[in-house]
């Protein structure tokens, strides 16, 4: 199979989903009013609450949400075959994923740009409110943990992606300053830094910098106790996986403290724009090779692999739908929104946009990665290596894309690498931001004064990820991550479709594939559970079992309050 009529068949969904869903649910689900007060102007503060120009914010909002795991699912789901994989990608993406992402942001927008996890409060009960906070919590800590893990990797395979990355962050930290100090636009400033950075590949493939010559970081030797999973984690040294997982975290305090002016929407812009020219030139690189797909239509997956339901739904969770992404809808993007009509662009669009890059990166890794069916099936020979070499996979079927337009093989994969790491880094970004709203708003419910305090809740926030990244594996954390975000994405359209039922609105729209995804996720969880008790991995266990029991209380509470709201003389309240 032609993989550019694949990439085209796919766009054009996306394109038609845009002009006719989006509008849809624009006009007559959720009633979206022009003249309506945004957040951004009621409670502008100057460092949240900031009103935000159309394209600027698509650019946060979309790098915030196209991190690594749209990169990372569909590179370890193509083990079930491409077919599988794409239908649900795009399917889901149109109609839940971008759905779940556009209605999110404006129930957001008509709280004052309160969190989901306030918002049930209102919603659905008071009770609810500390219940979703602590999924949350959880699931932004698996969030922190497994996006740490996968830009640590990267820096360790591509150690030329080094000094560009870190020279992007200088330079939006310049660009915060002269646009919003000065008064200038963001658009010819970032373009510059744009160029600057891809100028900067060069340099990072002359000199590329590792962290295993320093004098702490060296082999590991295994020091953690007998009931937490074998770890590197060493005396007298650590290993360079930690080390760079320890520098991404402090970095991400740093950045989550600082005003959204100052270093998140500067480099988020610059990183809208990275982002839309990789994937024109992934997209260019499929028109001009027209590789064939070699990758089985549907495969018979291996031996160690779960079996494709419900997991194939639940490894491709950013790339369809993602729990995080009403997140940050609810958690920055609603707090910036300058227009309320600029929420289809961003929201519904923002989702085509990873719905887009794990299209991509299917075919990337399915036609891309190998020419012929029997050496691809050389690297996906295990889930187990799928898992573990997912991104990397990723990373060479890209290049090999970009590589067909001129550019060499080095630098198509260093190109490749800063765009997975930049996107994974906001992500990183943005979720330690969203935790340290969460632990905040957990501070004033039970007047915990030092949660209030941004800086404490900052270091609580990459504290707790770094605690599981050392007890844990990215290929244990991925299926718990995945699992987990599809059930606060089907928590989060329980919040809107009770929303829109109590406000008059057609709620259909957000209660079906509210339905489709806590089933789904509701099987992978039971299913991740039995396995980690029987391989008596109790950290993962533990929480799996808090973040489930937690999300079945929130559903409890919703379909009390439908209930109640359908009798006669009833209220939702």
């Amino acid at each position: 199979m032609n993989a550019a009529i694949v990439c085209l068949i796919g766009l054009s969904v996306f394109a038609l989903g845009y002009r006719f869903y989006a509008r849809h649910l624009s006009r007559r689900v959720l009633a979206i009013r022009d003249d309506e007060p945004v957040p951004s102007r009621e409670c502008a503060d100057g460092v949240d609450y900031v009103p935000t120009r159309r394209h600027v914010l698509f650019g946060h909002h979309y790098a915030s949400i196209a991190g690594a795991a749209p990169i990372i699912g569909p590179a370890i789901a193509v083990v079930w075959g491409w077919v599988p994989a794409l239908v649900w990608i795009v399917l889901g993406t149109v109609f839940m994923g971008a759905v779940h992402d556009f209605s999110t942001l404006v129930m957001s927008m008509r709280h004052k740009g309160q969190s989901v996890g306030t918002i049930i409060a209102d919603v659905i009960g008071p009770r609810t409110r500390i219940l979703f906070l602590l999924v949350i919590f959880f699931l932004v800590m698996l969030v922190i943990a497994v996006f740490a893990q996968a830009i640590a990797g990267l820096f360790i395979q591509q150690p030329g992606a080094v000094i560009p990355v870190n020279f992007q962050i200088g330079v939006a930290l310049l660009i915060g300053y002269i646009c919003y100090r000065r008064g200038t636009g963001f658009l010819w400033p970032s373009l510059a830094a744009l160029v600057l950075l891809y100028a900067m590949i060069a340099v990072g493939a002359r000199f590329p910098l590792s962290l295993s010559a320093l004098p702490l970081v060296g082999e590991s030797v295994n020091v953690m106790p007998s009931w937490l999973p074998e770890r590197t984690v060493v005396v007298g040294a650590v290993s360079e996986e930690i080390a760079w997982v320890v520098l991404l975290l402090a970095y991400t305090f740093v950045a989550s403290v600082l005003p959204v002016w100052v270093l998140l929407q500067p480099r988020d812009y610059i990183n809208g724009h990275q982002l839309l020219v990789g994937l024109a030139l992934m997209i260019a690189g499929i028109m001009v090779a027209q590789p064939s797909i070699v990758a089985p239509a549907f495969s018979a997956a291996p031996e160690d692999a779960p079996s494709w339901f419900p997991f194939l739904f639940v490894t491709i969770a950013c790339g369809a739908i993602s729990g995080f992404h009403g997140l940050v809808s609810s958690g920055t993007t609603s707090k910036q929104i300058a227009r309320a009509t600029d929420a289809r662009a961003i929201g519904y669009g923002g989702m085509l946009g990873e719905g887009t890059l794990a299209l991509l990166a299917t075919l990337a890794v399915a036609a891309g990665l190998a020419t012929t069916a029997e050496s691809w099936g050389a690297h996906y020979h295990s889930f187990e290596t799928a898992a573990a070499e997912g991104v990397g996979y990723f990373v060479q079927g890209a290049a090999t894309f970009i590589e067909s337009l001129g550019l060499g093989s080095e630098p198509a994969q260093i190109l490749v690498t800063i765009l997975v790491v930049s996107f994974a880094a906001t992500s990183l970004d943005t979720g330690v931001r969203i935790q340290r709203y969460i632990l905040h708003e957990l501070g004033s419910i039970y007047r915990i004064r030092p949660l209030e305090n941004r800086y404490v809740a900052s270091l609580i926030a990459v504290a707790f990820p770094l605690l599981l990244v050392l007890a844990g594996q990215a290929s244990e954390l991925w299926p718990l991550f995945g699992t987990s975000n599809q059930l606060l994405a089907g928590l989060s359209l329980t919040v809107v479709s009770v929303w829109l039922y109590r406000s008059r609105l057609p709620w259909i729209y957000a209660a079906a594939p509210m339905v489709v995804v806590i089933a789904v996720a509701l099987t992978a969880m039971v299913v991740n559970l039995a396995d980690y008790v029987a391989s008596a991995n109790y950290a993962l266990a533990v929480i799996g079992s808090l973040i489930l029991a937690l999300q079945v209380w929130v559903l409890v509470e919703g379909a009390v309050v439908i209930r109640r709201a359908g009798q006669p003389g009833g209220s939702a309240r």
